[in-house]
């Protein structure tokens, strides 16, 4: 096992033994074999600056679990964790797991260094408390990128892995699908953007960035406001795949209710435009070295066929007396966008899941999210499926609204899950029943939603390299 230059470390037991003690046992104990363990919390520094934090609960039950945490923008607080929220944690080091994770070296867009950090923590943990039986890989958003990018390049680190809510569909597809939103956006209710006004990618810096999110968010609250403008508002969420109840805070609209259905996509195309359309894409595309995302070539009418929210853009369409053939016909007609070919390499260097798992992987994604569509993991059951390792994947689903909205319950039934099939070599039931009876098993006192559902296609995933790198 590969090993890093051994990091300054910080110790704070919750359970101190006499250090003579602690040195006898580890001396007495194989490196191939699980050493008793008190319960410990230890912080430090790894070798990239980045921080890890471990902890390890009274009785260790020999199985490690990597936490990769989400997407951070840049300038935020960088901490490192090792669980998604403090119940679950707690309960995970109750059921005897020990915890570790990395903060990664840098905010932002951070595939990049994340993994190396991530491992730069195995290394580090296995040097502080010893080696693990299991070793279990899990992330969430950005994080489950981390983790599947993992899981595919560095299986002998670990012995399984499990996403939650993950950008599964990878770096290039999911810039590609911003893109989309902002493009038709900015061409159905801004056409006189032409000239340069609002700019989709590119960017000069941070501040050209903010202007042009500034100018077309103008435009998206002037458009709700009209009958045609929320119909196109509903075109543009249904090419990002954005579902019609994304946030659980809000009642949930009928299937019918296209109204309220574009009200909540209004919402979150919204935060999409504030954020991920121009803020964080400028900072990703610092980081590629240039504009990583292309629309050349795409057939949107086709997209809008595919997409889950058809039947909602056209009923709109018609209520508004508006043609949705003629906004299709502007969007193919509207000049294009092209990629540069460096940036498009630079992602798909670091974050592009080809599907090739090798150790079992079990994802699990809110039926409800707005920021990464549920449709990503078909994407990604594509990958697998292409790649010949179907038998590897799992998915499920929970019945929920939101962005990475899992109960304490419904994650622990999903690390159950993955634990026991890295355990006996096989999977158990994966029903929505069986993972619901383990969730209230593990914690009753939080939701248990795991639900029947099948995703539909995602509108574009990243199947190889596009004809600009070919230039």
């Amino acid at each position: 096992m590969t090993r890093t230059t051994r990091p300054r470390t910080t110790r704070r037991s919750a359970v101190v033994a006499p250090a003579a003690l602690l040195l006898l046992l580890s001396a007495a104990v194989p490196a191939s074999a699980t050493p008793s363990t008190a319960a410990r919390h230890l912080e430090g520094t790894l070798p990239s600056g980045a921080t890890y934090v471990i902890d390890t609960p009274d009785d260790w039950n020999g199985t490690v679990l990597l936490f990769s945490h989400g997407y951070r923008p840049e300038g935020s607080p960088n901490p490192a964790v090792n669980a998604s929220d403090e119940p679950t944690k707690k309960l995970l080091l109750k059921e005897g797991y020990a915890l570790v994770g990395s903060s990664y070296a840098t905010t932002g867009w951070s595939v990049e260094q994340a993994v190396p950090d991530q491992l730069a923590a195995l290394d580090t943990f296995r040097g502080e408390v010893g080696e693990a039986r299991r070793t279990l890989a899990w992330g969430q958003s950005l994080g489950g990128l981390v983790t599947t990018t993992i899981a595919e390049r560095h299986p002998a680190r670990i012995d399984g892995s499990l996403s939650l809510c993950g950008l599964v569909h990878g770096s290039v597809a999911n810039w590609n699908s911003t893109l989309d939103a902002t493009f038709a956006l900015r061409t159905l209710l801004a056409p006189d953007s032409g000239d340069g006004s609002i700019r989709l990618t590119g960017f000069k810096d941070a501040a050209d960035a903010a202007v042009s999110a500034k100018r077309l968010g103008e435009k998206l609250g002037t458009a709700q406001n009209s009958a045609d403008g929320r119909a196109r508002i509903a075109l543009a969420a249904a090419l990002h795949d954005i579902p019609g109840w994304n946030d659980p805070a809000t009642p949930r609209p009928a299937p019918d209710d296209y109204p309220a259905q574009q009200a909540n996509q209004y919402t979150a195309v919204r935060g999409l435009v504030a954020q991920p359309g121009f803020a964080w894409r400028e900072e990703a595309e610092r980081r590629a070295g240039g504009n990583m995302s292309w629309n050349t070539g795409v057939d949107y009418a086709a997209m809008l066929a595919r997409s889950a929210h058809h039947k909602e853009v056209k009923a709109l369409y018609k209520a508004a007396g508006l043609s949705l053939r003629s906004d299709l016909r502007d969007l193919a007609r509207a000049p294009r966008v092209s990629a540069e070919p460096r940036a498009v390499r630079y992602m798909a260097d670091h974050a592009a899941p080809s599907g090739r798992l090798s150790k079992p992987q079990l994802a699990v994604h809110t039926t409800g999210d707005a920021l990464v569509p549920v449709e990503v993991e078909s994407a990604y059951r594509q990958a697998v499926t292409a790649a010949g390792r179907a038998p590897l994947l799992r998915q499920a689903y929970t019945e929920n609204a939101g962005h990475c909205t899992f109960s304490p319950a419904e994650q622990l039934a999903a690390v159950h899950t993955i634990d026991h099939r890295t355990t006996t070599g096989h999977w158990s039931d994966t029903s929505p029943a069986a993972l619901n009876s383990r969730a209230r098993q593990a914690d009753p006192t939080t939701a248990a939603r795991y639900a029947t559902y099948r995703p539909g296609p995602y509108p574009r995933p990243f199947q190889g390299a596009p004809h600009e790198l070919s230039r």
